[in-house]
């Protein structure tokens, strides 16, 4: 079912490119104007995405450890279960969302950020972006922005209980979302507008729904819960 998740994490990336280029589209932008005129935008678009995901994977990363450290020392069978459903149910959140029915999982965005206030200086500091090294640690900064989509991603990482499967997780969420931010520029509204249409918005959230509602079953299917 790993691949499954993956998948699952992927076209929620992909799929809520109306909220990346709403959040991160200005971001993009911003970056870009400021560079020297004539400078190439290609390297620095790439950059600042390679950071963003490096971010999302690091997060992946810690969270997958830390619940595996969790589930080590307790050897609690029920916070397995417990973070299984969590994530779970976040995920058919995140069906609702890109179904254009429900944006309850972007209202946890504040709780990430007291830490954005502490790292926007440190992001101010490195603008205007002068090198596409440059724009690489002005992406992995702006990777701990808050954003919902990103926090209900997080909790599949931190439901995988291992470093491996957090940072797979995340990595996956993350190149979902790299189409619409690359895509930054004159094509950006044409494929906003795709993304954004009514059927592709509502067969996307129900199949992320259905891989959701599916894991949540299959335990019990299984009767894995009883063993």
């Amino acid at each position: 079912m790993l691949e499954t998740s993956l998948f699952a994490l992927f076209v929620v990336g992909l799929l809520g490119g109306g909220h990346c280029l709403g959040m991160c589209g200005g971001l993009v932008t911003a970056f870009t104007l400021q560079l020297p005129n004539g400078v190439r935008r290609t390297p620095f678009l790439l950059g600042y995405n390679l950071g963003r995901i490096g971010s999302y994977t690091l997060i992946g990363a810690l969270l997958g450890a830390l619940s595996g450290m969790g589930l080590t020392l307790l050897a609690a069978r029920p916070l397995q279960w417990t973070l299984y459903l969590i994530a779970n149910l976040m995920l058919i959140g995140m069906g609702l969302y890109l179904a254009g029915l429900s944006s309850a999982v972007t209202r946890i965005e504040a709780l990430g950020r007291p830490l954005w206030r502490l790292l926007q200086p440190r992001l101010a500091r490195l603008l205007p972006v002068r090198s596409p090294a440059q724009a690489v640690a002005v992406g992995a900064l702006w990777g701990w922005l808050p954003c919902g989509l990103v926090y209900s991603a997080s909790l599949s990482a931190l439901a995988a209980g291992n470093t491996a499967g957090g940072a797979l997780a995340m990595l996956a969420f993350g190149l979902g979302t790299l189409p619409n931010l690359l895509a930054m520029g004159a094509f950006a509204e044409g494929l906003r507008a795709q993304m954004q249409k009514r059927p592709v918005r509502l067969v996307a959230g129900l199949a992320v729904m259905t891989i959701g509602l599916f894991r949540l079953a299959e335990p019990l299917l299984s009767g894995a819960l009883f063993i």
